[in-house]
């Protein structure tokens, strides 16, 4: 395939370029990151990471735009797109605490700020809240509705009916004394660091992560692995099982040599079904 040096970009030239092509900022890490995950292909001169225009202007067309248009055909002109927050970045959704644990159905904390705050236009016609005002939520989930209200210097109540969720959300609201927090977690890193290993445990692990490096240096090397599966030359489903099959072979031996107990004596509880032994002793 014949490049023209013309169309090459450095990482800088290309976020350049991608920040006027969309009208918002995109940064030389927005662009390492289709590298990364094979959007687009990098090329190498003398040690200085390239890309092609012409793979830029593909991976834009390829959505920039379209989901708007999809969306709207389906669901209709008046749809308020705004609320896809569509120009953020992955790290602007999932900002500080947000970002603590996965919960799946989040919303982004972007769209609560939307409804409550007093900003207005084509749809939010009025404003409903002000500061001081007290925020319901019946299903807090995660606690993002809370967190927001509290940012926004108003009150919250937040009801779930799994008790998990609503310790995530108290993780997330209490006030901390941070000299005591900083001395509680040495205390769980020196117990963790001066339990007694389980060497077998331990050469096991490392012998699998050698194999296992090796492996994916050979199979999965990265980015071009990425690039082929994105470019439709790799059936990703189909090669991953089959590649599966040829490390399970390996993953085995090892299990062997090292005389690992994967199952465990007992399953009565989560910890005894799905971790071992030196696991549930850290």
């Amino acid at each position: 395939m014949n490049i023209k040096m013309d169309n090459l970009l450095t990482i800088k030239q290309a976020s350049v370029w991608a920040s006027k092509h969309l009208n918002r900022q995109v940064t030389t890490s927005n662009i390492s990151y289709l590298i990364q995950y094979g959007k687009i292909k990098k090329y190498d001169d003398n040690g200085s990471i390239l890309v092609d225009l012409n793979d830029l202007k593909c991976y834009y067309k390829s959505f920039h735009g379209k989901r708007e248009l999809k969306w709207k055909k389906s669901l209709g002109d008046d749809l308020n797109w705004a609320l896809s927050f569509d120009h953020l970045r992955e790290k602007d959704t999932t900002k500080h605490i947000h970002r603590l644990h996965p919960y799946k159905g989040k919303f982004i904390p972007q769209l609560v700020e939307y409804f409550l705050d007093n900003h207005t236009d084509e749809f939010k016609k009025e404003t409903y809240f002000k500061k001081g005002d007290i925020i319901l939520d019946p299903f807090c989930g995660s606690g993002t509705t809370l967190v927001q209200a509290n940012e926004m210097a108003m009150h919250s109540i937040g009801i779930d009916i799994s008790h998990f969720n609503c310790m995530i959300s108290e993780v997330k609201l209490f006030d901390y004394d941070f000299k005591s927090l900083e001395k509680e977690v040495k205390k769980i890193q020196d117990a963790v660091i001066t339990l007694e290993i389980d060497t077998k445990i331990s050469n096991f692990e490392n012998e699998l992560y050698d194999e296992l490096a090796k492996f994916n240096y050979k199979y999965f090397p990265s980015p071009e692995f990425k690039y082929r599966v994105y470019r439709g030359v790799i059936n990703e489903d189909k090669y991953a099982r089959e590649k599966e099959k040829e490390f399970l072979k390996i993953y085995n031996r090892l299990i062997e040599k090292y005389e690992v107990k994967i199952k465990q004596d007992s399953s009565s509880t989560f910890l005894d079904k799905w971790y071992v032994n030196n696991v549930r002793k850290e």
